[in-house]
């Protein structure tokens, strides 16, 4: 059975998982194209989830190259396993496993991509000590992980911040770290890697962009959670979407997304 993310895994965070990839797709193309991500290589895929990385993966490497996917969760395997075979992609092994608790597969890898990973895992540095193990010399490991507190509306949403605090205290609560992006600089070298590159990726936009429905569709996901918890009430979710259907009316509202680093480390 499934260990529940504290984010969930239940159809609406599938389809919220499947609409933040599309946004962030285009900057993930262009990630994987400079780092070298091309036909015939071999993929580690860190935390897959449902598997829409591993689907781009898989059909960017072709036939001749693989993606090994690793997932805990069951719901999570059977999207990609669906979706793999609605694709007729045969170069993905899918492993069920505990990123911490279980062994990572070795292969002859010759990069790992790992996104939105490090803050959903107890303990980061026993999972960047076994990637160290299995990644060999020359290999690129490939990282984009959060950074909340960049994230503000303008004119401020005072609910909005007190809705960010509140996911901030419940992931910590959970074992997890809102900001997974700190701990790789300090991780990556100490187990054998030497960081070639960090990008930050924030951007700054209005209703209308197609990036605001990927912070937008978060809350709306995860105000219910909360209020499960009993962190907060229905009034205060009502506040919440209130303000945010106020400020997509405005023409002149601004939001600033969460900061999500991108670092592209090489295996020494």
């Amino acid at each position: 059975m499934d260990r529940d993310y504290v984010l969930g895994t239940h159809s609406k965070e599938l389809a919220r998982l499947g609409l933040q990839h599309r946004v962030w797709r285009p900057v993930v193309l262009d990630c994987w194209q400079r780092a070298g991500i091309t036909v015939g290589k071999h993929v580690l895929d860190l935390g897959a989830g449902p598997g829409y990385a591993a689907i781009d993966l898989a059909e960017i490497v072709g036939p001749t190259g693989e993606v090994v996917a690793l997932e805990r969760s069951e719901n999570f395997i059977r999207a990609m396993e669906q979706a793999c075979r609605a694709r007729s992609l045969g170069n993905v092994k899918i492993h069920q496993l505990d990123l911490v608790t279980d062994e990572l597969p070795d292969g002859d890898y010759d990069f790992s991509w790992c996104r939105w990973v490090m803050s959903f895992v107890n303990d980061p540095s026993i999972l960047i000590r076994k990637l160290g193990d299995v990644m060999r010399k020359g290999s690129v490991a490939i990282f984009h992980e959060y950074g909340h507190e960049s994230w503000h509306f303008l004119p401020r949403l005072v609910n909005q911040e007190r809705f960010r605090e509140h996911v901030i205290a419940t992931w910590r609560e959970s074992g997890d770290e809102p900001h997974g992006a700190v701990a790789l600089a300090t991780l990556l070298p100490a187990n054998g890697f030497t960081i070639h590159s960090a990008r930050p990726h924030l951007f700054c936009v209005r209703p209308n962009d197609y990036m605001w429905q990927w912070p937008v569709t978060f809350i709306e996901t995860y105000l219910p959670r909360l209020i499960e918890t009993g962190r907060i009430n229905q009034d205060f979710a009502n506040q919440v979407r209130d303000d945010l259907a106020k400020a997509e009316m405005n023409p002149d509202a601004l939001m600033i997304t969460p900061l999500v680093l991108e670092i592209v480390a090489e295996k020494l």
